[in-house]
């Protein structure tokens, strides 16, 4: 049998060499490689479209880039590491002097090592990036610089794949797919999402589920722009990043704060003995503060192991597929798949029968062969089905296992004694335990009797 998280581990090495960006070939590749595992659609956004308070950016194509020191001797070559460029670097071929070259370089003085990953989407220049120690050992008083990129109208990419449900209502599940050689932001959650999405298209599905690969801020903007419709079809929706280093499993919540998928993900992590991991909403990091923007306000948060920024390889050279392992990309996975049951199972129901506790053993739900534990699922899943209460309220009420009250809850679903839907109770015209004022003859075979009080 295939080791899952080798299976993970597989999409991060292979996508790891590509340079991607916000626009070109690179991303598309990466997109190209997604549609190999899932099915995908891929959406093109022309340079120039007008997004919301947005504007796509001239697409960008990268054919090399190069300091050569006087003597020809190469400095830095992109195709060594492409970090060494900044990403979006406009073209420059030309002889500076050592100052002048130093304006255009980017460095970390207290990770002298590690190249950093720097951007220039918006803001139109050209640079280099590289280790503090290499930057530091430069002393020639002038170089040759190459830069052959190029900027110019073009497209920005970004796929979908939706796998249709039964029910109204959708959940997205959002991966950007614009970082460069970088394998833990944002690699992992690629593969991560990829595996997800081959296990619930296996599945009977009760809601769609979407699946949003697309490059940082600039995607989801033009996702948004383009989607308000299915936007608001959005129940529950997480941002992935960061699934694959050693840490522990992380959640921040939504805007909302207590949305249902708030509630899920805590739920998971609290069960796995991660409660403590539940961070507050902000309107910084990944993708979620586009979808939380107050117009949208969707449920959404995001799920991670160790949060952006809080982890020393964190956009730099250092987050390579080594640093990413095997077995958290696998127990992200199933994390994962424990939300995803939630979201799937829970529910509110009503009782059809809610006058008294209705007669389980003649319905062949208290037989001998039942435990202990599915019989309080029982009856505390019959107790708390007032249109009220989600299967989760019952869950953790009891103290039960989640999985225990769902399973319950469709026993008496089948059984006829609930019905799925929010509001009253529905008691059932047709039985005699509907309402008390409709057991007449019972009540002629009781006498009222008078009780003396025991403090009288």
């Amino acid at each position: 049998m295939s080791d899952p998280g080798e299976e993970l581990h597989a999409h991060v090495r292979a996508l790891f060499p590509l340079c991607r960006s916000i626009t070109g070939a690179g991303l598309r590749d990466t997109l190209g490689y997604i549609a190999r595992h899932i099915p995908l659609t891929v959406t093109e956004v022309p340079s120039g479209t007008a997004v919301l308070d947005w504007v796509v950016p001239p697409e960008w194509t990268v054919r090399g880039a190069s300091i050569l020191a006087m003597d020809g001797s190469t400095i830095i070559d992109f195709d060594r590491h492409t970090l060494h460029l900044l990403n979006y670097s406009a073209p420059f071929e030309g002889e500076v002097s050592r100052l002048d070259l130093e304006a255009h370089l980017h460095s970390l003085p207290a990770q002298p090592d590690l190249i950093p990953y720097v951007t220039s989407y918006y803001r139109r220049d050209w640079g280099f990036c590289l280790a503090h120690r290499d930057r530091l050992a430069l002393g020639d008083a002038r170089y040759r610089v190459r830069i052959d990129t190029e900027l110019a109208p073009g497209s920005l990419s970004y796929g979908e794949c939706v796998l249709p449900g039964e029910e109204e209502g959708e959940v997205l599940i959002s991966a950007h797919s614009c970082h460069p050689s970088l394998a833990n932001d944002n690699l992992s959650s690629i593969a991560v999402a990829i595996d997800l999405a081959r296990i619930l298209s296996a599945r009977r599905r009760r809601f769609t589920w979407r699946f949003l690969f697309a490059p940082g801020t600039i995607g989801a903007i033009c996702w948004l722009a383009a989607n308000r419709d299915a936007a608001a079809r959005i129940r529950h929706g997480l941002v992935l990043t960061c699934l694959g280093d050693p840490a522990p499993p992380s959640y921040k919540r939504s805007r909302r704060q207590d949305a249902p998928i708030d509630r899920y993900v805590e739920h998971v992590l609290r069960d796995e003995g991660f409660g403590e991991r539940i961070l507050p909403f902000t309107p910084t990091g990944y993708d979620e503060r586009q979808f939380c923007s107050p117009g949208f306000d969707l449920p959404m948060g995001c799920l991670m192991r160790s949060p952006g920024g809080s982890f020393p390889e964190y956009h730099t050279s250092a987050d390579t597929p080594d640093f990413v392992r095997p077995a958290a990309l696998a127990d992200s996975l199933r994390v994962l798949d424990r939300i995803a049951t939630l979201i799937e199972r829970d529910g509110i129901f009503a009782s059809k029968a809610p006058y008294g506790e209705p007669q389980l053993g003649r319905r062949g739900l208290y037989d001998g062969a039942a435990t202990a534990a599915s019989r309080l699922a029982l009856l505390w899943s019959l107790n708390l089905a007032d249109g009220r209460h989600s299967l989760l309220d019952v869950a953790q009420r009891s103290g039960l296992a989640f999985a225990e009250v769902a399973d319950a809850t469709e026993r008496l679903v089948a059984a006829g004694l609930v019905v799925q839907g929010s509001g009253t109770c529905v008691p059932d015209a047709g039985s005699s335990l509907s309402h008390p004022s409709s057991s007449r003859s019972a009540a002629r075979h009781h006498q009222e009797r008078t009780v003396p009080c025991a403090f009288s």
